[in-house]
């Protein structure tokens, strides 16, 4: 394809990233495959996305230049490293872990008590992602500060398409595991698939006959922390902004908390926490081009799909939801995520009596490569304590 290709769109324009739902939702209709510079051929139309999906074979997942395990990897090398990694996310792992990810959403709402107003990014959900990856993966407190910063470093050299920071964020990231990695070795640690300490466990699997390396696990570490971080803290976000400018759903699942992870679903299918991944042809498609970016947003919003779609409604079949992508790349950690969520969600509800918007303060969205909202003032409001000295 020659290089002169002309633009449809600009996913970083200003019109874009003014609103970017309403962008892909505006694409999706006029242009649902469009062509830009930056993302190459984007597939808006939730059809053309599941095509993808579902085709691995035409669609390669190997699109980078770095290691990517396993999702940047096409079958049968991809199945052999999704086995590896698929137990930590087993019902039973995910179980066992919930207690401790419970807490910890629990403690950071009471630490806002006396509160009137928050940030809820900066102050609950990059805080959630941050502490409850470090729990999952079993690393020191003294982690949550540099994975935080690593994160916002990460979308913002991605944001820019600066290939050096970039590179450079990437050995950073490497460094951090090493150095913990080194620590487990010079203990002489021995770990397995029951060991809350995931880095220790992922150093005793083997493929193909031999250890995974450290640049595997690198990778397998990295795909998981980018996602768990960005995509999680994003998440927490559109739903507890959602909750605040819907107080009447906020007030049916404080007394249905049982309606939670249905509710969440279908909070994060219209306002979509990740905006797109890519893929590369194999061979000559309809669809055109080479580089895919499939737009989540603007697929899980497709009313050819989901009748009225901007309506937020309980009892719709989840089945075409692709929040969670499909096909044999569909999220592994998926079971860990709608967990995490759910809980803190939770601990929102139970923590406070009220979550409102405050109309002078609006919140401010977040551009590409996020979703969601950079910023999110909110108003909170917590049980009544009694007066020092009653009982």
């Amino acid at each position: 394809m020659s290089n002169m290709r002309s633009q449809d769109w600009d996913p970083r324009s200003a019109a874009v990233l003014r609103d970017q739902r309403a962008a892909f939702d505006e694409m999706r209709e006029r242009c649902p495959v469009a062509h830009s510079d930056l993302l190459g051929w984007s597939l808006f139309r939730h059809e053309d996305v599941v095509r993808v999906l579902n085709d691995p074979v035409t669609f390669s997942s190997a699109v980078s230049r770095n290691l990517s395990v396993p999702n940047g990897m096409d079958p049968p090398e991809h199945g052999q490293y999704r086995r590896l990694i698929e137990p930590y996310f087993t019902p039973q792992a995910v179980q066992a872990f919930e207690p401790q990810c419970s807490s910890l959403a629990a403690d950071l709402v009471r630490s806002l008590r006396g509160r009137a107003e928050l940030e809820l990014m900066g102050e609950f959900a990059h805080p959630f992602a941050v502490r409850a990856q470090c729990a999952f993966l079993g690393w020191p407190a003294s982690m949550h500060e540099p994975l935080r910063l690593w994160a916002q470093k990460n979308q913002t050299a991605t944001l820019a398409q600066d290939r050096p920071a970039m590179a450079d964020i990437a050995r950073e990231f490497a460094g951090h595991v090493m150095g913990l990695l080194q620590l487990r070795r010079d203990a002489g640690d021995q770990g397995d698939h029951g060991s809350q300490d995931v880095l220790t466990s992922l150093t005793s699997l083997q493929v193909g006959g031999r250890p995974l390396n450290d640049g595997e696990i690198i990778s397998i570490l990295r795909n998981w922390t980018v996602g768990e971080i960005s995509t999680i803290a994003a998440a927490v976000g559109v739903v507890a902004q959602y909750l605040a400018e819907n107080t009447d759903v906020q007030q049916q699942l404080r007394a249905q908390p049982a309606l939670l992870p249905e509710a969440i679903e279908e909070i994060l299918r219209m306002y979509g926490p990740l905006l797109a991944n890519r893929r590369v042809t194999t061979r000559a498609v309809e669809i055109g081009g080479r580089t895919i970016s499939l737009n989540w947003v603007a697929a899980n919003r497709d009313g050819r799909v989901f009748a009225d779609p901007q309506s937020f409604r309980l009892g719709r079949d989840a089945s075409a939801n692709l929040l969670y992508g499909a096909g044999i790349h569909v999220c592994p950690g998926a079971p860990l995520a709608r967990m995490e969520l759910r809980v803190a969600a939770q601990a929102l509800l139970d923590g406070t009596t009220g979550i409102a918007a405050i109309a002078q303060r609006p919140p401010t969205n977040a551009v590409y490569p996020a979703s969601g909202f950079a910023t999110l003032p909110l108003h909170i409001t917590f049980p009544s304590q009694p007066v020092a000295g009653q009982r």
